[in-house]
């Protein structure tokens, strides 16, 4: 292994170990690559994760190794990153680090952090979300480009209903996310009420093409709009974060004149830099921005008086929820009676 290199971040040097190991074995990235990759989009890397508790996504042996989500803030963490301290549905609670200078990012690729998992809130009040977070996940016989048709529609919900604005942003895969700004006022219960409500309201208007059905077996070849993704502990991928993929993709913030013409195969490690030296970070003006749910909420109150839409399933490691369906696959439930339900959720889905 070469020895270890020291990179200059925005005034504080961060030390990088091994930085010739090979983090992507079918292009040759290394752990120096992925942190030069960093330092390059430093700035809008930050912007998405300033104050924002972060579970790390580590691969400390590279793709082919073994991974792990780092909840918990690493032992050694330098005494200049902060943290705060959150509660998951179990009831559990730990300190999580939030990134608020550009060099804990490089830091966090030094133990081999390919992927950032940011909260949608701030530390300063872990309880109130202030982003909506829409994520269109595209199920078997589906693609990036049904994603795209439905994330324009979206749009046009988002307007309809209380005049609220997207970010758009490729996943890294073959799905795209909308981020909006939304004043940290509201529950992640009342924060996912909403989410649904714009997933069904898309549902409508794009029957054949969308869904907000849980369970696998039920959505078919439609893209699926993660409601629980809002959910509390439940994170979406940061934009610029790197995907654990072969060609080392990451997920791109775009402009909405881009969404269904950049493809997410236009956004690697090596080609990100560059277009970020050119355009710099497209979301920069996210945080000049903060929404109301009003509009969206009152849809659900409409949605569960008009037409008995009520709540949706939570992911099976949550505890039962007030209101909740029963969580149980539906081909299963119609093999036994409600009282015999045992809350499995047949295995993780979404």
């Amino acid at each position: 292994m070469a020895r270890a290199v020291e990179l200059d971040v925005d005034g504080r040097t961060v030390r990088l170990s091994s930085p010739d190991k090979v983090f992507f074995p079918g292009p040759g990235y290394t752990k120096l690559d992925v942190a030069r990759y960093y330092q390059a989009v430093a700035p809008g890397i930050l912007r998405a994760l300033r104050d924002r508790p972060t579970t790390l996504e580590r691969h400390p042996d590279g793709l082919d190794g073994e991974w792990f989500f780092q909840k918990r803030a690493p032992k050694g963490m330098p005494d200049w990153i902060p943290t705060a301290h959150i509660t998951f549905p179990s009831g559990r609670s730990a300190d999580e680090m939030c990134p608020t200078e550009q060099a804990a990012v490089v830091w966090a690729a030094q133990y081999g952090t390919l992927t950032f998992h940011p909260w949608p809130v701030r530390r300063a009040d872990v309880d109130h979300p202030d982003e909506l977070r829409l994520d269109l996940d595209p199920q078997p016989g589906t693609d990036f480009d049904d994603a795209v048709r439905a994330a324009h529609e979206l749009r046009s919900v988002l307007e309809e209903f209380g005049g609220l604005r997207g970010w758009p942003k490729t996943s890294g895969g073959r799905g795209l996310h909308v981020f909006v700004p939304i004043e940290p006022r509201w529950t992640f219960t009342q924060v996912r009420r909403a989410a649904i409500a714009a997933g069904r309201e898309l549902e409508r208007r794009m029957p054949e093409r969308v869904t907000t059905k849980w369970w696998k077996e039920e959505r078919g070849e439609r893209i699926f709009v993660d409601y629980n993704q809002t959910a509390r502990d439940r994170t979406i991928a940061s934009a610029y974060s790197v995907r654990p993929r072969p060609h080392a993709p990451v997920s791109a913030p775009l402009r909405w004149d881009e969404v269904g013409v950049a493809h997410p195969r236009d956004f690697d490690i090596r080609t990100m830099p560059p277009r970020f030296a050119e355009l710099g970070d497209l979301h920069a003006d996210m945080d000049e921005h903060a929404f109301s749910l009003e509009a969206l909420l009152d849809l659900a109150t409409k949605d569960e008086h008009d037409h008995g839409l009520g709540d949706l399933p939570y992911p099976p490691e949550y505890p039962k929820m007030p209101g909740e369906p029963r969580r149980v696959q539906p081909s299963r439930a119609r093999k036994r009676p409600p009282e015999d339900d045992r809350d499995e959720g047949a295995g993780r889905e979404g």
